[in-house]
């Protein structure tokens, strides 16, 4: 039995760039021991990629009318058709190193309740990877001397206990709102929000939005305003890294350092909690002050 089983819905293996980047993934999660993967969907191009990649390939994802797959079939076909000890839902762009798998095995030991997340450091890969001896230590390098630490904004991928999430609402996968949620869900819950940063590197291979209707980012998109809906409105997205509650370090929990973002974040949330039935915009504009004169500024020109 695997400790790890990875999930992820692709993007159509159509456009040249993008099969590139999701065939690095793929291949990435495969040299992890201890993991199975398994691919969902029924895009262009996905069960010959499976196939060739020698990974679990489970087609029937129940989509949106837009055609979208839905993270609860996701979630639920994983649930369903994986033993293993942990579940990780990941992003098809996403590239994994061994890290990965120790932080996986040491949040295991120190929670039974958590979700474990990290920002992603941002590349420009153009090419296949050759995954030959020292192909991580090399990647490492080019990401050191080239790459970008994302925003703490989201993440692109939870791994948590299969226990965790049984009842998952109907988000469309790759539009903005649902990663969010998965944060202020855990949070809600009382488990562990687990940043390992400081002890994985994962490594997001850019691209452009040519696989939406239109090009436009996620975020642009009628799904993304049903993603906020389902998921309870505006502040219960807004929750981001940020508001982890531990964070792994060299083997070991601890809380995280108080920060500027961290404690107007902290200021937010209590004003939150105390006056809820104000309007959610009436409580960013005291919370984020800079939004705030910024505003203040329009209204008074």
């Amino acid at each position: 039995m695997p400790l790890i089983t990875l999930f992820s819905a692709p993007k159509p293996f159509t456009n040249p760039h993008i099969a590139m980047i999701q065939r690095n993934a793929v291949k990435s999660w495969t040299l992890l021991s201890d993991v199975e993967v398994i691919l969902l969907g029924e895009e262009a191009g996905l069960a010959e990629a499976a196939r060739e990649l020698g990974v679990r390939h489970l087609p029937n994802v129940t989509r949106n009318t837009n055609g979208t797959p839905l993270i609860s079939s996701m979630f639920q076909l994983a649930s369903k058709n994986s033993t293993s000890e942990l579940l990780c839902i990941i992003n098809a762009d996403i590239i994994l190193m061994p890290d990965f798998l120790e932080a996986a095995k040491q949040a295991v030991k120190l929670k039974d309740k958590f979700v474990l997340l990290s920002q992603r450091w941002d590349l420009d890969i153009t090419r296949s990877i050759e995954f030959t001896t020292g192909w991580d230590k090399n990647l490492r390098n080019t990401v050191h001397a080239t790459g970008n630490l994302h925003r703490p904004a989201g993440s692109d991928f939870f791994l948590f206990p299969p226990s965790s999430f049984i009842d998952v609402p109907d988000f469309a996968i790759g539009r903005a709102g649902w990663d969010n949620w998965m944060i202020y869900k855990t949070r809600k819950e009382g488990w562990a929000v687990i940043d390992c940063t400081p002890s994985v590197m994962i490594v997001h291979q850019n691209h452009d939005y040519s696989h939406l209707p239109g090009g436009k980012p996620h975020y642009e998109h009628p799904d993304t305003d049903e993603n906020i809906r389902l998921a309870g409105g505006q502040a219960n997205v807004r929750y981001s890294i940020i508001d982890s509650t531990h964070q792994l370090v060299g083997g070991k929990l601890s809380r995280p350092k108080i920060s500027y973002l961290r404690f107007m974040r902290k200021i937010e949330l209590f004003l939150r909690a105390i006056f809820f039935f104000l309007p959610d915009d009436m409580i960013e504009n005291v919370a984020r002050p800079k939004r705030w004169k910024k505003r203040m500024r329009k209204l008074f020109k």
